[in-house]
């Protein structure tokens, strides 16, 4: 699962800043590791130099093997606190986004097991 960390002119993208995002996307997003490619973080602080409420905005987008990109978006006060309600969001997005494509898996499955089984009956008689 490869992490990419954006920031805009306003945050710097310091080592400190990189370790913590991919720490806690990675604790947070393990059981999916095998599902995801590719993480983009862009963190950027919506009012500039003027300041100001819950104006850090963090979006992250993942790619999912075999699914459409899932984009999630929360905007805080501190860096910390949009990084970590972002990664909820997104852990809470995959995980139902992979069930919804387990599930049409599993509905496929089922439908072919009964066509066969009507298939099957039909050629006994």
């Amino acid at each position: 699962m490869q992490i990419n960390i954006h920031t805009d002119s306003t945050i710097a993208n310091t080592a400190g800043l990189n370790e913590h995002v991919q720490s806690v996307l990675e604790s947070a997003l393990s059981r999916f590791r095998d599902n995801l490619t590719r993480i983009e973080v862009h963190i950027s602080d919506t009012n500039g130099p003027k300041g100001g409420a819950d104006d850090i905005r963090c979006v992250m987008e993942a790619r999912v093997a075999g699914y459409q990109p899932i984009a999630v978006t929360e905007q805080n006060a501190t860096v910390h606190q949009s990084v970590a309600g972002a990664t909820d969001k997104l852990k809470r997005a995959i995980d139902s986004a992979l069930g919804r494509l387990q599930d049409s898996k599993r509905h496929a499955t089922g439908k072919n097991a009964v066509i066969d089984t009507a298939e099957a009956e039909e050629t006994a008689e």
